[in-house]
């Protein structure tokens, strides 16, 4: 099953993604709805408002999340071949909401920012509130898997040892187009003008989507819509030699196999208008 948080002339509605339409499931976005305890029944059941698949205009696709968890250093094979041990425990940084745009939305360069690069990755949410979870309990919090690219501006990235400041500049983050309850997620791949930047194998990650929800648990409790970056492969601009960065009008495509694909191009930050959001229908 495939959900979506869309725009619409009313605002935005989650919806429950068809092959021949979309559902609208009676909540103004998909975090709402899954706030729901009955959320995966009410959207197997719901026969609300129909859009045309073809004309759906996607939001990010938990528009507000409480919290948005980042992984770094989570691909085995990226990590030996820079000659680094593999991690004990994760590493964790955040974004807030209003770095993430819609699956085919702009991506907004920094401005003052020289070096912006890519980071495709497996995206999950969080479908019920959960605190010090085992591993059984983790797995059942996980609502589903979607797409994220962790857009980057390594040159404000390392201006200390802190990375925040160089992963949450606002409209950077695209994450959708939808959540899929049932996936399994394969290969991920990320595309820079028609160039395979990145491609490895969601098999390959360090910790596990439920390592990560059962770890992040010990240390703040989960609520429905939260969301995790689960971290990226290898192939990233910044490691290049020479470096290769994002510019505008570059288009930059994210796939995670059995689960969905981004479309996005880059645009700088100040042409860009204030999207709309909407308040729901």
């Amino acid at each position: 099953m495939k959900l979506a948080t869309i725009r619409t002339a009313a605002g935005t509605a989650a919806v429950r993604v068809d092959d021949d339409a979309a559902v609208e499931l009676g909540a103004a976005d998909l975090g709402g709805f899954l706030a729901r305890p009955d959320w995966e029944a009410a959207a197997q059941a719901a026969d609300g408002r129909r859009h045309e698949v073809s004309s759906l205009d996607y939001a990010p696709l938990v528009p507000r999340p409480e919290k948005v968890f980042c992984v770094g250093l989570n691909y085995r094979t990226h990590i030996l071949e820079m000659g680094r041990e593999l991690p004990r425990t994760p590493t964790l940084f955040a974004k807030f909401a209003r770095a993430l745009v819609g699956a085919y939305d702009p991506v907004a360069l920094p401005a003052g920012s020289q070096q912006v690069d890519w980071e495709a990755e497996l995206g999950v949410v969080v479908g019920a509130e959960v605190r010090h979870a085992t591993r059984e309990q983790a797995a059942a919090a996980i609502a589903g898997y979607t797409v994220v690219n962790d857009v980057t501006a390594r040159d404000f990235q390392y201006r200390s040892v802190q990375w925040l400041q160089g992963k949450t500049f606002e409209r950077s983050t695209p994450v959708g187009p939808w959540l899929v309850t049932d996936a399994q997620p394969g290969e991920i791949s990320c595309e820079v003008d028609g160039d395979v930047v990145q491609k490895a194998d969601t098999s390959d990650l360090v910790f596990s989507p439920v390592d990560l929800v059962a770890y992040i648990s010990q240390i703040i409790t989960l609520v429905p819509g939260d969301l995790i970056a689960t971290g990226t492969p290898g192939g990233v601009g910044h490691a290049r030699k020479p470096a290769r960065y994002l510019a505008g009008g570059s288009e930059l495509i994210t796939r995670v196999e059995g689960v969905g694909e981004l479309r996005n191009t880059c645009v700088a930050a100040r042409s860009l208008a204030s999207p709309r959001i909407g308040t729901g229908a």
